[in-house]
């Protein structure tokens, strides 16, 4: 199929079925795409409409995100993972304030030079909000072309990543850019699915190699797998009798960075000196529901221990820990599983109460 029968075929298809009521396709701006363009990195779009709308009424411009407090930011992104991506939004906005007077260049190259901003989402800021002719390669265009080429080998190979390129560009038209990038990436999402593609109703599959060899989900081929390392960590939650927990803020860099978190510990015999570290008089510690959280490199198993103290005679004035009301808890950001444990820290003070 020749590419301007192929853009035309996407187009066609995308007028009729298509998406055109997501949140990020109304009042379109480049700000808008780009925050909707990070959320959506290995993140479903059910998942993300929530996070979106809050986001947008918290921080409506880029103004708005570069001057906010990060823990706002941080706080706004709790729940979506892969936190650098928040910390690179924020980063990215103050050197759009600084460097270019609040306005997003309208040069993918430059786009691509700002923080969290790759060759695809520079791409698609350009194309959606810009009408710029920019190719993307987002995961849901990878598998298209991936099946309409037959194109052999795991996309993150350096050359198989760049024959991909090479047909993102070479099917990417000169005219409605914008709806043709949308198109793409929603045929990925809708229909050229991983496991259970609906070709039938595909634009595409008389031209679509793969499914001429009747070998779709044989494309693209699987990242290698590899076994996970295992870690293991003890978490204290420590509570102080007036319903707070004590977290402390990561460092900027590294895994969970910037957010609040509880303190790891190798052994429960670390936890009398944690205590004792704070000044504060251990009463009793209660064992809770253990939980693995699986980051993209290795998989963390917790063992998490609510521990009562008294503080009384003691206060924490260090600026990189504070105690966290439960019942009106501060605008922080959370990593997931330290917010499912201070749930359930709450739901087991509660059941400890005496009426």
């Amino acid at each position: 199929m020749r590419p301007e029968h192929f853009s035309s075929a996407v187009l066609k298809w995308f007028d009729v079925h298509g998406r055109h009521d997501l949140p990020w396709q109304q009042q379109i701006n480049p700000y808008r795409v780009w925050v909707s363009e990070i959320m959506l990195q290995q993140t479903q779009v059910s998942t993300v409409l929530n996070y979106f709308d809050r986001f947008m009424t918290a921080l409506p411009t880029v103004r708005d995100l570069a001057e906010a407090p990060e823990d706002e930011v941080l706080h706004l992104w709790t729940g979506l993972g892969y936190y650098t991506r928040a910390r690179n939004l924020q980063k990215a906005a103050r050197i759009v304030m600084a460097d270019y007077n609040g306005e997003f260049p309208c040069d993918p190259a430059l786009l691509e030079t700002l923080p969290g901003i790759g060759r695809s989402t520079a791409g698609a800021i350009a194309s959606i909000s810009m009408g710029l002719r920019a190719p993307i390669l987002d995961g849901n265009v990878k598998r298209v072309l991936a099946r309409y080429t037959a194109q052999a080998g795991y996309p993150g190979e350096p050359k198989v990543a760049k024959a991909l390129w090479e047909a993102a560009d070479r099917f990417t038209p000169h005219a409605r850019v914008n709806d043709y990038t949308q198109a793409m990436m929603d045929l990925g999402a809708t229909l050229c699915t991983r496991t259970r593609p609906t070709c039938l109703l595909c634009p595409l599959r008389e031209g679509c190699r793969a499914h001429l060899l009747g070998e779709e989900t044989r494309y693209p081929a699987p990242k290698p797998r590899k076994t996970l390392p295992q870690r293991q960590t003890l978490m204290p939650l420590l509570s102080n009798g007036q319903g707070a927990i004590l977290l402390y803020r990561r460092p900027s860099t590294g895994l969970w960075g910037g957010l609040w978190s509880l303190p790891e510990l190798d052994s429960f015999s670390d936890i009398q000196h944690l205590v004792a570290q704070h000044d504060l008089t251990l009463l009793d510690t209660q064992a809770l529901q253990g939980l693995t959280h699986t980051f993209s490199h290795f998989q963390l198993s917790i063992e998490p221990w609510l521990v009562r103290v008294d503080a009384r005679a003691a206060h924490v004035a260090e600026a990189d820990w504070l105690w966290y009301n439960l019942a009106t808890p501060p605008r922080l950001g959370l990593a997931a599983p330290v917010k499912t444990l201070l749930e359930r820290a709450a739901v087991a003070l509660h059941a400890g109460e005496t009426p």
